[in-house]
């Protein structure tokens, strides 16, 4: 063989080449292509990664098969064949699952949303799965929603609306408040309880808040950090942006829903097992508070993101809460904007090619210690 400068190389020295040259990809965890299996998938998930795959040229080196079903133990093995699965925040990412996944090699589990709490991180560590996850992709889409949850309640637009489309233009039952001057309780100051911060600042309201992490940046907005037991007595307004771990589920219960002021409006659009969901039915049957407004559900992944309007609704909790006027409900839809879907597709593209070519990233979820 005859090189550029002339000189000729043997044929040992062209194989030990070679072979120096396709180490990296011979000892790559992934092929040149990754094969990504999508889980829940709906028509916008799919209309929105492959437009950011295009944009990112990323489509020789990621292929995807997007699937309806959830994952669970029961349809994990449509992961076969493929090198990663791309799941979203309602899917059973369990011990059971993830040997199953492992089994049919799998090596990544893409998560297209902030919160990992649905996987469990030490049986991925046993089985040597990575887990990557969007840690931020539209706080303001959130906070925005936790704003329109209380608007909406408080001036009872929703029943309003009803109305007049029945030509009953009435304002008895539909009084609201100033949210201007009332105490607004944040529980969680990351990105999302800072941008509901701002928009409550620009409201005219008292701020306060409980993290177990102070941000300065919350200071520099007037928040007046205080224990969690001053938010349930203090505020008009609790708005809870926590993550849900050990510490904090059900943080809201029988005993701090019973330390609210009669008048407060309770608003969730974090995760649903913030919430006592029974106690929080029994305190609103007694008028302890005057409302609530979520967006998340502790049994949410039988129910959200599915059509059930031409069958009888199974949960009977969540069906007692929607007979209460004061009770808004939305399916998870706080997220749900332009800029948060192409974000959460770029994010995810990027975390798969980081995986792909072995590159570092700040989005790695670490399994426990």
């Amino acid at each position: 063989t005859q090189s550029t400068w002339g000189r000729k190389f043997s044929g040992s020295e062209v194989c030990v080449c070679f072979f120096v040259c396709a180490l990296p990809y011979l000892l790559a965890p992934f092929p040149l292509k990754m094969r990504i299996a999508f889980f829940n998938t709906k028509k916008y998930d799919e209309r929105s990664f492959k437009k950011t795959a295009q944009r990112m040229n990323a489509e020789d080196e990621l292929s995807f098969t997007f699937l309806e079903p959830s994952l669970n133990p029961l349809t994990a093995p449509l992961a076969a064949d493929h090198d990663a699965v791309c799941v979203f925040v309602n899917d059973n990412v369990d011990a059971e699952t993830v040997k199953i996944l492992a089994d049919r090699g799998i090596k990544m589990i893409a998560l297209r949303c902030a919160g990992f709490n649905n996987v469990d991180l030490a049986a991925t560590k046993e089985h040597g799965i990575q887990v990557l996850r969007v840690p931020a992709y539209s706080p303001y889409g959130v906070a925005e929603h936790a704003v329109a949850l209380l608007l909406t309640l408080n001036r009872k637009t929703h029943r309003a609306y009803n109305r007049v489309r029945e030509n009953n233009f009435s304002l008895d039952g539909l009084i609201g408040s100033d949210i201007h001057g009332k105490t607004v309780g944040i529980v969680g100051t990351g990105r999302i309880g800072l941008c509901f911060a701002a928009i409550m600042k620009g409201f005219g309201c008292r701020l306060l808040a409980y993290d177990v992490y102070q941000s300065e940046e919350a200071k520099s907005l007037g928040v007046e950090y205080v224990d969690i037991d001053r938010i349930w007595r203090e505020s008009d307004i609790i708005s809870l942006h926590a993550p849900l771990t050990p510490q904090t589920k059900h943080i809201v219960n029988e005993e701090s829903l019973h330390k609210m002021k009669s008048n407060a409006i309770l608003i969730n659009t974090s995760r649903g097992a913030l919430l006592d969901t029974n106690a929080v039915v029994k305190a609103l049957k007694s008028k302890i508070i005057a409302g609530l407004g979520i967006d998340v559900y502790e049994q949410e992944e039988d129910v959200f993101f599915v059509d059930h309007s031409s069958e009888p609704l199974q949960d009977d909790t969540l069906s007692r809460l929607l007979t209460f006027s004061n009770v808004l409900v939305t399916g998870h839809q706080a997220f749900f904007t332009h800029e948060a879907i192409d974000k959460i597709a770029e994010t995810t593209i990027t975390n798969c090619l980081d995986v792909l070519h072995n590159r570092p990233s700040q989005n790695v979820v670490e399994p426990p210690k």
